[in-house]
């Protein structure tokens, strides 16, 4: 796709995780693109895993596990191991509502990990986007 068609826009923004906990991203608003993929990277992880989490909502307050058949790839499969530093993986969202986030579910965590994610929209009704 044309650069020009695409936006990208902070999805969870990069931090320290130092805990076992869901961290939430940032609700993305998908009207008027057709498509929707959260590019996650990784800094350095010092034990524990990291599973993307991607929710959906029709009005960026009230958020739902998104069904797997509304994701490009599971979520596990896309999982971040203590040895996976500096790796980038991604997630592509294929349902229908408005809006859509990643969070960060964390597991078995002492010390911790960085994690960062953007979201890449495309398909624009209107364009170029800016």
């Amino acid at each position: 796709e044309n650069a020009a068609n695409l936006k990208i826009s902070n999805a969870f923004n990069p931090r320290t995780i130092s805990s076992s906990t869901t961290t939430n991203g940032t609700g993305i608003d998908t009207k008027g693109y057709e498509s929707l993929t959260f590019a996650i990277t990784s800094g350095t992880l010092t034990d524990g895993s990291y599973t993307p989490l991607v929710q959906e909502s029709d009005d960026n307050s009230s958020y739902s596990d998104v069904a797997d058949a509304d994701l490009t790839v599971t979520e596990a499969s896309v999982a971040f191991a203590s040895t996976d530093d500096n790796v980038t993986k991604k997630i592509g969202y294929t349902g229908n509502k408005r809006y859509a986030r990643l969070s960060i579910v964390s597991a078995t965590v002492t010390t911790g990990g960085t994690i960062g994610a953007v979201a890449i929209q495309g398909h624009a009704a209107n364009g170029p986007v800016a």
